[in-house]
């Protein structure tokens, strides 16, 4: 059974760093993406970065330059660094696991969009305060 294990839930001032944590267990598919998620009452659960196991990425516009996804297979553990951070970014953040998508032109990728993956963490709060 797939776990999913969040750490690093915080409060800091706009500009500030976090660094969310996430050890995952109990899959052994080598073509998977993980990814951090954010939500926030009434709204979609946002993908905010996405990481394939041959180590490409995907942001949301909203964060690229500011936020660093990363993985470490020799632990199992997923990481996201979060530097420059805005009061927009606070929510509940959730790591997840997904299978990869297969194109016979690209071959596999991953998708930001939270339907594409099956696993979820508890989610861990981060609060930016201005």
């Amino acid at each position: 059974q797939v776990q999913l294990v969040e750490s690093g839930e915080g409060s800091v001032q706009s500009g500030g760093s976090l660094r969310l944590s996430c050890v995952a267990s109990g899959y052994t598919v080598s073509t998977v993406c993980m990814g951090w998620f954010r939500q926030t009452p009434g709204k979609e659960r946002e993908g905010v970065a996405v990481i394939q196991s041959d180590g490409s990425t995907l942001y949301a516009d909203s964060v690229k330059g500011r936020f660093t996804i990363s993985q470490d297979n020799t632990k199992n553990t997923l990481s996201l660094q979060m530097n420059s951070l805005k009061s927009e970014d606070t929510a509940m953040y959730y790591c997840a696991v997904g299978n990869a998508y297969f194109s016979a032109f690209t071959g596999y990728y991953c998708l930001r969009a939270a339907s594409a993956y099956e696993y979820w963490g508890q989610g861990t709060q981060v609060t930016v305060s201005s």
